[in-house]
């Protein structure tokens, strides 16, 4: 699968660890920064991942910052885009599994770094149920 990544200066170290744990599972990862811990306006590293994601250019993206609150907030301004924050592995499987979530968020401060490859497996490896599920999904697409 191809995922764009894309973060802040806070969840610089947890976007290089997925950088590796990705390429392990035999993804291909399009990094659009930040290359660094020096302090960065978000928006502008984390906006390219959901384009990416909403143009089919990308299957599925991934964006990290200090809570993943604001980065998830950019994302979900792309139409198309289904970005959820997950904290845990369980909250990362809802996210597919109810939301069909293309785009992944985590806030490198609250996300224990021993959790970090479970919450990607769960994330990745989660079916979309469908369903009554995809109703919903259609309602949050439907135009306002």
């Amino acid at each position: 699968m191809k995922i764009a990544i894309g973060t802040d200066h806070a969840g610089y170290r947890y976007k290089e660890i997925l950088k590796r744990e990705l390429t392990a599972r035999g993804h291909e990862v399009v990094d659009y920064g930040t290359d660094g811990e020096a302090p960065v306006d978000y928006p502008r590293f984390i906006r390219p991942v959901a384009l990416a994601v909403a143009s089919g250019a990308c299957a599925r993206g991934i964006v990290l910052g200090g809570s993943g609150n604001g980065e998830a907030i950019v994302a979900n301004r792309v139409p198309g885009i289904r970005c959820a924050v997950a904290w845990s592995i369980e909250s990362a499987r809802v996210s597919r599994s109810h939301n069909d979530s293309n785009v992944l968020s985590l806030g490198q401060r609250f996300v224990p770094e021993a959790q970090l490859a479970a919450i990607l497996d769960a994330w990745l490896e989660t079916p979309f149920e469908g369903g009554r599920h995809q109703r919903r999904i259609e309602m949050i697409d439907a135009p306002v």
